[in-house]
């Protein structure tokens, strides 16, 4: 009763914003504002969904991609945002560096849809080396220029916008979205996997991950 009455004003009887409830209402909405973002379509979302139905590094993946996300998340909310929004040199290096990479990916995606052997997971899928499974996994972020839009740009602008401890609060709910989503889609993807014993689902996905990737480097080469 104590606790109640003491979260309550003296006129009205009514709940103030304590710092309490504040804080938790910047990570919810930045819970929120994370989920919405990271849950679109992409070439993270297909590169780490692929690696989860082949099961191999999966844990280094989605570790990568976490990270990543939390970096980019606090350099955003502590005010990167608005230094790439007004540098055209980190934005055309972004675009076009970008673009070029979704492109060779997408043409990686679309050959192996042409090549029935490699299509053969069942029999064994030839193992992508750790190194070289980290080095995609962080190109596909990093060279992404939606990734910035999303994370640093949306994200940082809106999570800087709050008020005190708001903007880590904010910065942690988005984090969480982050945590959640890629942990899901790389240890779900293997409940897939009666699905994608036959070769056509790899076909399926390889031809919807290259028009993601090309329709993604289309739209920077554009933009």
């Amino acid at each position: 009763m104590l606790l109640l009455y003491a979260l309550r004003r003296d006129t009205g009887g009514q709940p103030y914003p304590t710092e309490i409830t504040m804080l938790t209402a910047s990570y919810f909405k930045g819970l929120g504002l994370g989920a919405s973002l990271i849950m679109a379509i992409g070439s993270q979302n297909a590169h780490v969904l692929k690696m989860g139905l082949l099961r191999q590094h999966v844990g280094a993946t989605v570790l990568v991609c976490m990270l990543s996300d939390a970096l980019l998340i606090a350099a955003g909310v502590a005010g990167m945002g608005s230094l790439i929004q007004h540098s055209p040199l980190l934005l055309d290096i972004a675009r076009w560096g970008g673009a070029a990479f979704l492109f060779w990916y997408g043409l990686r995606a679309w050959r192996a849809v042409l090549a029935n052997d490699s299509l053969q997971v069942a029999a064994g899928a030839q193992a992508m080396p750790l190194q070289a499974a980290l080095l995609t996994v962080l190109a596909l972020t990093l060279l992404n220029p939606h990734v910035y839009l999303d994370t640093v740009v949306l994200l940082g602008s809106i999570g800087g916008q709050e008020a005190g401890e708001g903007k880590l609060w904010f910065a942690l709910g988005a984090c969480t979205a982050s945590v959640l989503w890629f942990t899901a889609l790389g240890y779900g993807a293997r409940l897939l996997a009666p699905l994608f014993a036959r070769p056509l689902s790899w076909r399926v996905l390889d031809g919807v991950v290259g028009t993601v990737m090309w329709t993604l480097a289309g739209a920077l080469a554009l933009s």
